[in-house]
């Protein structure tokens, strides 16, 4: 019998991103439980309905990466009070052409992350705006905010304890969450 999958996006391309070590330690906590895929956003060309006619190939294999998944699990960092762009496009190709939304019924979580001290606040719930039009059930509680995250972190990721207690938290309820909507 296969695992159930969790696909994680990170909305951070950047080497160092604070978003990935916290992807990186979550999917550790995830990964007993589940088949864990991280889809790599970076190299999705921009949406552009025209070329719905010839999709680009990244487009094709990302949407198949996402109907793929049976839940997914986003982690971003916060730009101007919303989500980063690259993050935002990956969601608009996987939800491409109308239709064949590739996100439709998954289970979801959402970490936001900022080094200020409102953990992302926007960005979470832009993504959670989001996030309902496309019907993607997102898991309400806890709901995670990471503020401060440059001190919570080390070059070898999640280094402060009462932030690994809450991602573990946050970990067991998605966990729950996903079990409880399959």
């Amino acid at each position: 019998m296969n695992k159930t999958s969790v696909g994680i996006l990170t909305g951070s391309l950047r080497r160092e991103s604070f978003s990935r070590k916290t992807a990186l330690y979550l999917a550790g906590l995830l990964e007993e439980r589940f088949e864990v895929r991280f889809f790599d956003i970076a190299p999705l060309e921009m949406y552009n309905q025209d070329l719905e006619s010839d999709p680009p190939q990244s487009w094709l294999r990302f949407r198949e990466q996402v109907k793929a998944a049976d839940a997914v699990l986003f982690v971003t960092p916060e730009y101007n009070r919303s989500l980063p762009p690259v993050l935002k496009n990956a969601i608009d190709i996987a939800s491409r052409p109308y239709g064949a939304n590739a996100w439709s019924g998954k289970p979801g979580a959402v970490v936001s992350i900022s080094p200020g001290g409102i953990g992302g606040f926007g960005a979470n719930h832009h993504l959670r705006q989001v996030a309902a039009v496309l019907n993607i059930h997102m898991l309400q509680q806890p709901e995670a905010y990471l503020g401060g995250i440059a001190g919570l972190t080390d070059e070898n990721g999640i280094a402060d304890e009462s932030a690994r207690e809450f991602l573990q938290k946050l970990a067991k309820a998605f966990a729950e969450w996903i079990d409880r909507l399959a």
